[in-house]
């Protein structure tokens, strides 16, 4: 563990993306996994100007653009068995696929919700058939959409209609889906309510469906799976804190909770700069070990190491970003990280690497609100002290 964690805190910036004429704020990063023999890893970066870009993983160059017909995106995802096709939502009731390999603009599927469907969240399972979004709460309704996502080289410019919808497991927002690494039939979701789901869609309904409900007490900015055979869920929450379960303790006398940080800013206190928010979190297989990724809004990233005692600072990254860190996509294959930010930047880093390039960042901070890191919500979260 110590020599993840040394490797962790040696990440240097490897190389920068060429800065688009239209900057925008990174919002989510996906890599490929599955490249075919001879061909070059691809990373997808979705943006706040409403479109994605597809660049080659390892020069960052830029490949492909798309742009839907409208709406807010959330999210960007490749598929896990083709290294050519990328999902994204949208808030106004799509999930699109794109496939790089094609010249066209058009998505080769549209997965289409029901009419008052606004998507702030989705994801697609480990074996590609089923893709899941989250909806906005509508009135009083908030919803879980499948579709089955077989079949999309086969059916081109087709749009395909939900199989069903979950629609009684949460009352709020459903801010952030994950499927389960290895487990196609598992998933997991997080919402402003504070819940945070695990279901096996495998059963006929919701009620069955829904194995485990954890309380991580505010409302979920992100989650995902970690542990041995990642029999664990962790979340982060819109107010930095931080909660981790242990699904394998279900069926056991033995609390399912492994650590609960109200607000994680109070117990890491990185030097003089504090740590001003939480990106996400990365489970390192090899280490077993979860780490979470923070930073500051000057563009400092903070890797923290989890462990059921609390939370320690690793190490942290400096000289890259200007401003505030919105994305991240660990690669365990090569032990790099991808991060991109409010400063309109895509960097990679790599253990001990020596940045090839002479042309250090330009302050490219957007002038819109950096701190607006969330959409502010209409259920007003009860601020805590510890």
């Amino acid at each position: 563990v110590e020599k993840v964690e040394e490797q962790l805190a040696g990440l240097r910036i490897a190389r920068r993306c060429v800065p688009s004429e239209e900057p925008a704020y990174l919002l989510d990063i996906h890599s490929s996994t599955a490249a075919q023999p001879g061909s070059s890893r691809l990373v997808a970066v979705s943006c706040s100007n409403r479109s994605i870009r597809v660049y080659d993983r390892e020069t960052l160059h830029l490949l492909r653009a798309y742009r839907g017909p409208g709406g807010a995106l959330s999210g960007v995802r490749f598929a896990h068995t083709c290294d050519s096709l990328v999902f994204s939502a949208c808030s106004e009731g799509a999930v699109r696929c794109w496939d790089v390999r094609s010249a066209t603009q058009k998505p080769v599927q549209v997965f289409s919700g029901y009419p008052a469907n606004v998507f702030i969240s989705f994801d697609v399972s480990c074996s590609d058939l089923i893709v899941c979004a989250g909806t906005e709460k509508v009135e009083k309704d908030t919803f879980l959409v499948f579709w089955d996502a077989r079949g999309i080289t086969d059916c081109a410019s087709a749009t395909k209609e939900p199989l069903g919808v979950y629609s009684e497991s949460h009352n709020d927002d459903i801010t952030k889906i994950c499927f389960h690494p290895v487990e196609p039939n598992l998933v997991v979701s997080g919402s402003t309510d504070g819940l945070v789901n695990v279901f096996d869609i495998n059963k006929d309904n919701e009620d069955d469906a829904l194995i485990s409900t954890c309380n991580s007490d505010s409302s979920v900015s992100s989650l995902g799976w970690s542990g041995e055979d990642y029999k664990q869920v962790y979340c982060m929450t819109h107010d930095e804190g931080f909660c981790w379960w242990d699904m394998a303790q279900l069926d056991t006398e033995d609390p399912i909770t492994l650590l609960h940080v109200l607000d994680v800013r109070e117990s890491i206190c990185a030097e003089n700069q504090g740590l001003h928010y939480l990106v996400g979190g990365l489970y390192h297989e090899k280490a077993g070990k979860l780490f979470l990724i923070g930073g500051t809004s000057t563009g400092n990233i903070h890797l923290i190491s989890c462990g059921t005692d609390g939370l320690s600072l690793v190490g942290t990254l400096c000289g890259g970003h200007s401003a505030t860190v919105r994305s991240f996509c660990w690669s365990p294959t090569d032990e790099s990280l991808l991060t991109g930010g409010e400063d309109a930047q895509l960097l990679l880093w790599k253990p001990g690497a020596v940045e090839g390039s002479l042309t250090k960042k330009a302050s490219l901070k957007i002038s819109s609100s950096v701190q607006k890191r969330v959409r502010v919500h209409n259920t007003s979260l009860k601020s805590r002290k510890k």
